[in-house]
């Protein structure tokens, strides 16, 4: 398969940042989009650019996917519409950074129930749709975090984990339903994911810094080429393939430095 041409996309975390740019690589392969997120104004901006654009039908669910039952109630609304979906991009999510304890609690529960719960429940709900028809790609945002324990990102390398965990394991167990699991793990990707985190950005960091095009692109690719896992660039793929051959404790130290925790 080299296009999605003629598919349905629906798009979680659509409204910013990484969503944005698969909503434009898809609608430019002629991919018919739902777009979900909580702000709906950006979304409508973004809608109408791409029905100019490509010529696409796109729709517009605001949603806070964070709260408990929203993945149902997304897939409730747009079977009342007859929509399917046969591409399921998992990309909402966001990062706390700071001292565990001194988070609030609440934030970092709210965080686990959007990275993980709420991914989990959107890849049972229209998987299983997927599997009944022997058809469909779903492509799950993870990070180059998830590889090791990360201070000061604490919880939100530990939600990464779980993606890449999860991913992995439903890449095999979905192929025999016809269905493509991919898992994307971006390294730092210049989005509006450090303010939303309340993190600063260090000198070293800056400059592994990647653009949210090719990041966005290599996770299109991959799922095309129905690939487990892809790491976007080449310094973060050396990153994660390093932490094969150093003691935890070092890898813990190293990402301190790099992340400014």
């Amino acid at each position: 398969m080299r296009s999605f041409a003629g598919k349905r996309a629906l798009i979680t975390g659509a409204s910013s940042g990484l969503g944005l740019e698969f909503a434009d690589l898809l609608a430019a392969q002629k991919v018919n989009l739902v777009l979900a997120a909580r702000r709906r104004e950006p979304m409508e901006r973004l809608a109408a650019d791409l029905r100019r654009k490509y010529g696409i039908d796109v729709l517009v669910e605001s949603i806070d996917l964070a709260s408990p039952g929203a993945p149902g109630r997304l897939k409730s609304g747009l079977d009342a519409k007859s929509v399917t979906v046969d591409i399921l991009v998992n990309n909402a999510g966001y990062g706390l950074h700071g001292d565990f304890l001194e988070t609030p609690i609440e934030r970092t529960l709210d965080m686990m129930q959007l990275n993980m719960t709420a991914l989990t429940e959107l890849t049972h709900l229209f998987g299983r749709d997927m599997a009944t028809r022997r058809s469909g790609h779903i492509l799950l945002v993870a990070s180059l975090l998830a590889f090791q324990a990360v201070p000061g990102y604490a919880a939100y390398a530990a939600t990464k984990a779980y993606v890449l965990a999860v991913g992995e394991a439903l890449h095999d167990e979905f192929r025999a339903h016809g269905v493509v699991v991919t898992t994307l793990c971006p390294g730092h990707t210049a989005t509006g994911f450090d303010a939303a985190a309340g993190a600063t950005i260090t000198p070293l960091l800056r400059l592994l810094t990647m653009k949210p095009r090719p990041v966005a692109e290599s996770g299109i690719g991959a799922l095309l080429r129905g690939k487990a896992t892809v790491i976007a660039g080449l310094p973060n793929k050396m990153a994660a393939f390093s932490n094969r051959l150093t003691p935890r404790a070092m890898q813990r130290a190293t990402l301190r430095r790099i992340m400014g925790s």
